[in-house]
């Protein structure tokens, strides 16, 4: 395995530490087919599971959304995100070993929602700094709706709403570049790097899988994450026109209903 060192070369870490999001090409063609090939076999677990699958309302009926917490589960997935590349990419990001904080699919199916302008740090318990990142599971462009973000505006919670978003007077100040990324690649971004992304106008379906992970030093606290967050859920309103999948109100898909 690859030292933090080799890795990374000094230029990209400059560049995410300037930036504050990196691109890189973690997978190679088979395994971006087993990533494939995994994220779909999730896809078709059922509801009802210890894991957590969220669903919208498109314009095509109900898709799913989101799953979380899915790792414990499939030994492909957990041994990607728990070991090789994608842990010593953290662990050179974050200057010291990484641990797995939390794991989420976005499906982003054909006529699937985008989420609002936000930072990820304010939804993310017991701590500082975190690096995330988005694993391509398929081509990501504009017209699916990739990621955009905001280049060197991650040292700082920015103003919000009362969803957690940010202030959409500061979302006109900020300049918002498009990512998008081929299957296999992925994005890097620091937990306070501004980002959103649109909904999907294209007909074909758009996953991508999104790891999160903090200093080690910090503690496993990823059972913890996941206890609280269905803590808050459980006492938090319920909206009648957007579907919960965070502790901030980013997602912008719609419920579905027993209408």
């Amino acid at each position: 395995m690859p030292s933090q060192q080799e890795l990374l070369n000094s230029e990209q870490l400059s560049f995410f530490h300037t930036n504050g999001w990196l691109i890189t090409n973690s997978l190679d063609e088979f395994q971006s087919r087993n990533l494939q090939s995994w994220v779909t076999e999730v896809s078709q677990w059922p509801d009802g599971g210890s894991w957590l699958h969220y669903r919208e309302l498109t314009e095509f009926g109900p898709k799913l959304c989101r799953t979380e917490y899915f790792t414990t589960f499939h030994q492909g997935l957990h041994d990607l995100l728990t070991s090789g590349h994608m842990l010593s990419t953290a662990s050179a990001l974050l200057g010291e070993q990484a641990v797995l904080y939390k794991e989420k699919i976005n499906y982003k199916l054909a006529g699937g929602a985008g989420y609002s302008p936000h930072q990820d740090a304010p939804a993310y318990r017991f701590i500082d700094t975190h690096i995330s990142c988005m694993v391509a599971v398929d081509d990501a462009n504009v017209r699916n709706g990739c990621l955009e973000v905001v280049s060197g505006a991650h040292h700082e919670i920015l103003p919000m709403n009362s969803d957690g978003c940010i202030q959409p007077e500061k979302v006109a100040e900020l300049k918002w570049d498009y990512v998008e990324l081929k299957a296999g690649q992925t994005l890097w971004f620091h937990s306070k790097t501004p980002h959103r992304s649109g909904d999907n106008l294209s007909p074909f379906d758009r996953r991508a899988l999104y790891p999160t992970y903090n200093a080690l030093s910090e503690g496993d606290l990823r059972e913890r994450y996941y206890a609280q967050k269905i803590t808050e859920f459980n006492e938090s309103e319920i909206d009648g026109t957007k579907i919960k999948v965070s502790l901030i109100n980013d997602f912008r898909g719609k419920p579905v209903t027993n209408d």
